[in-house]
């Protein structure tokens, strides 16, 4: 079995962190679990904030009642907004585009409802979803003959992923707006993230930037250290978790 570090950890041998800012972490973590909801929510904006400064890795470990982890390969993440947010289509495609938060807004939405598993183990059952088909951007763009795969980047400098072609076209893959409801906050990778319901979450590239469509799949930032390509929920990396989608 594959070793199991976060899908978006911090980068190893970052900064060390101190034992009292170390240990009130994890007494604040502990008082998550039992927080009233006004506290858990100011909690869990703590933790995602923590983490955009945590190089370490650290903060990803401790729990909280939305079940998520927040994880970063970057040492801080800017945040972009409806005014500085672009995502760029481009590659073996016809037409070339860059889409606005308020371009991508206006497109037909598509909301899912589905279970989110991270490949380290924990679940996030029912989290909703909103956002645009990949497959609408990619007709838009009229994807070229000898094309196979897809690239993604992000506006943190450092994470990629890639999908196949045909794994790109499923109608369970978003470029995602929307989450649990709500937009898409920088923490959970905003204002724009990938979502690939069907494979564990390191999938679903946080802060998506950038569309490449390529003749052949070049393995993501995971991939290159060891985690599979085709990460389908149940059926890789070692792991027999039911499937999400």
């Amino acid at each position: 079995m594959k070793p199991e570090p976060p899908e978006e950890p911090g980068e190893a041998g970052g900064t060390p962190v101190g034992r009292r800012v170390f240990l009130g972490t994890l007494a604040l973590g502990a008082l998550g679990v039992v927080a009233a909801p006004p506290l858990q929510r100011g909690l869990e904006a703590f933790l995602g904030s923590a983490a955009d400064k945590d190089p370490t890795g650290l903060t990803g470990l401790l729990p909280n009642g939305g079940g998520f982890r927040y994880y970063s390969v970057a040492s801080s993440v800017p945040h972009k907004n409806a005014t500085d947010y672009r995502l760029t289509v481009d590659g073996l495609v016809d037409r070339p585009a860059t889409y606005t938060l308020a371009d991508l807004r206006a497109l037909p939405q598509t909301r899912m409802v589905k279970d989110v598993q991270c490949v380290t183990g924990w679940r996030v059952p029912g989290t909703p979803f909103e956002g645009v088909r990949l497959s609408v951007l990619l007709d838009a763009a009229g994807v070229k003959a000898k094309a196979g795969a897809l690239r993604f980047t992000c506006f943190d400098g450092t994470y990629t992923e890639s999908l196949t072609l045909a794994q790109a076209r499923r109608a369970d893959v978003l470029v995602a707006l929307r989450m649990q409801d709500k937009d898409l906050g920088h923490d959970h990778g905003g204002p724009v993230r990938l979502y690939v319901a069907p494979m564990y979450f390191y999938k679903s590239a946080k802060w998506l930037s950038g569309i490449t469509v390529t003749e052949d799949v070049r393995p993501g930032y995971w991939e290159d250290r060891g985690y599979d390509i085709d990460a389908w929920v149940g059926k890789s990396n070692g792991r027999d978790d039911e499937p999400t989608s």
